[in-house]
């Protein structure tokens, strides 16, 4: 089928002072449905070209106007004052938002174009009328998403998965005991709970968007670095925390950090606030408070290229396959088709 996807991020490493997560997934879930022969066709503004110089040209099309499209697919944008709501052409605008409501008010409302709805980062209303509309539906990266709403995790392709090596990556030499990549954005309470006691005691580094940290004088802070870093600052130590927003853990929506560590060989420790925390690490690495952060390490420090060492990375890279791309498309798909039958079957009955 021919889909309209709309995105306001990047497909190649995009620029570094500009978050979008979705850089870690977002390209080998698109190629793994060109490679099942749908259409696709980028429905908001080529932003590795105009903002990062990036021409990836290949089987990408970016279309600003209305195209003609089977089904529309969504990765939810939202309000952020300042930025998106703000006058078109004014400094500092952004146009994801106006562009997703004229999507949404040609294709989804005025022709009941098949809409899914990808509410990524949970700010899709509850309330919303698109949880309740018959040609859409909406997905979330949870794995108890909300009533109705069907689960979709961020993807991992299986041939990293199978790449990993764990002997490999357990003899890797690590100068930092943990090491965290990712923004601020709600996450001072685990911070706070998990991150920052430990960081008192061992050799760490946060890379990211933390605009305030003058309540933890000694965590060092690298401030962003460039997308394709972030794998270095992890292949560099030997753990993480996995620390999510409570709109996360409340549902077990855990985000692509955990297999940007995996993949390199850093050990991921879950807090046992995370729904299914056992679902994404070892028993083993789930953690309730900060001193229990101090054990492990204590504990993955002694054991540091060995084959328990080694069998630790296994384990954690074998809960990836939670997240397998192949699953993932097949989800996709499967929310498609049953979604285009149900718009032809009443529109049969109109």
């Amino acid at each position: 089928m021919k889909i309209g996807y709309s995105f306001w991020g990047f497909l190649g490493n995009g620029v570094t002072d500009t978050p979008d997560g979705g850089r870690s997934h977002r390209r080998p879930f698109i190629d793994a449905l060109l490679a099942r022969g749908h259409e696709i066709v980028f429905l908001q503004p080529d932003r590795d070209r105009l903002e990062a110089g990036d021409d990836l040209g290949g089987p990408y099309t970016f279309d600003d106007g209305l195209p003609g499209i089977d089904a529309l697919f969504l990765e939810w944008r939202w309000a952020i004052p300042g930025r998106n709501t703000t006058v078109c052409g004014s400094e500092g605008h952004t146009c994801d938002l106006h562009r997703q409501a004229q999507l949404i008010n040609h294709y989804t409302a005025r022709s009941q174009t098949p809409t899914v709805i990808w509410d990524k980062d949970r700010t899709l209303r509850a309330e919303s009328v698109w949880r309740r509309t018959a040609h859409t539906r909406v997905c979330e990266a949870a794995l108890a998403p909300t009533l109705g709403a069907h689960s979709l995790l961020f993807p991992v392709a299986e041939d990293l998965l199978a790449q990993a090596d764990p002997l490999t990556l357990a003899a890797r030499p690590r100068d930092l005991t943990l090491g965290y990549v990712g923004n601020q954005y709600d996450r001072d309470e685990p911070f706070d709970r998990f991150f920052a006691p430990a960081a008192a005691r061992v050799e760490h580094l946060v890379a990211g968007k933390w605009a305030k940290t003058g309540r933890w004088p000694h965590v060092r802070f690298a401030g962003r670095i460039p997308f394709e870093d972030a794998a270095g600052v992890y292949g560099r130590s030997l753990a993480t925390v996995l620390m999510l927003p409570e709109r996360y853990a409340a549902v077990g929506q855990m985000t692509q950090r955990i297999f940007e560590a995996v993949l390199a060989g850093c050990l991921p420790l879950a807090p046992a606030d995370i729904r299914f925390a056992d679902r994404f690490v070892p028993k083993e690495l789930v953690v309730r408070s900060g001193n229990d952060v101090l054990e492990r390490l204590s504990y993955l420090r002694e054991i540091a290229g060995t084959e328990q060492h080694a069998a630790l990375i296994a384990a954690c890279v074998d809960r990836l396959r939670l997240f397998g791309l192949c699953r993932q498309v097949n989800t996709l798909e499967s929310v498609l088709h049953g979604l285009l039958q149900t718009t032809a079957t009443e529109r049969g009955a109109a």
